[in-house]
């Protein structure tokens, strides 16, 4: 059996887990406070960080680099594009996600409001949170803007980079920091990725200390 050591609202963890699900393999979760592993976890990725997939006695660390392994491994329900204009536009917003959307939005909201707390590294930064809230309005505004011209993120069929940008946004969703109400198509964009099979165990997840948002798990949020 597949076995992923991950952390229930890290992005990066929860677009692993929607991959895997999507392509209906079974996995083992295995949740790793990773700050406070030892030489073991450190074998299993010198990089000190989740998530971390093993895999017939291979660990494979890097979430971008695990799901397009998964995909080519698994290749239906196909992930990423054919041709290589569309898998050029879905790693462009696979690298947005994780790492702009991330830098400015996520570490600013997520890390300051809970991960601080679970790691026990002080109180959050009001002025780090300010910031990742004015943040969050710029990339919804552009997912609205590309969502007017695509049936999803990428183009007209569901790929990584809907499974990049839709972890990131369940992460905020869970401590409630989207505005659903500032684009309808971002909102019907994400009722629609929600109500997948492969969404339903993110649904279910629970962080001690942080009740989910009262709507996190209603598909008519």
């Amino acid at each position: 059996m597949l076995r992923l050591f991950h952390l229930p609202l890290s992005p990066f963890c929860r677009k692993v887990r929607l991959t895997l699900a999507e392509k209906r393999l079974e996995v083992e979760l295995v949740e790793e406070r990773y700050w406070e592993s030892g030489a073991d976890f450190l074998r299993r990725n010198p990089a000190g960080k989740v998530p971390i997939l093993r895999h017939e006695g291979r660990m494979l660390a890097e979430s971008q680099a695990i799901c397009e392994y998964l995909d080519e491994l698994h290749p239906e329900p196909r992930l990423m594009p054919t041709d290589p204009a569309g898998r050029y536009e879905a790693r462009r917003l696979c690298a947005w996600f994780d790492d702009k959307f991330h830098n400015e939005v996520t570490a600013n909201l997520l890390y300051e409001r809970v991960n601080k707390k679970i790691m026990g590294r002080g109180y959050p930064d009001s002025e780090r949170i300010k910031t990742g809230a004015a943040r969050v309005k710029y990339h919804l505004d552009y997912m609205h803007w590309l969502l007017e011209h695509r049936r999803w993120l990428a183009g007209n069929t569901m790929t990584l980079a809907d499974f990049a940008a839709a972890a990131h946004l369940s992460s905020l969703d869970y401590i409630a920091d989207v505005d659903w109400g500032r684009s309808t198509a971002v909102h019907e964009w994400y009722a629609k990725i929600k109500s997948r099979p492969a969404f339903r165990p993110l649904l279910a997840d629970q962080v001690p200390g942080f009740p989910a948002a009262r709507h996190y798990a209603d598909l008519d949020f």
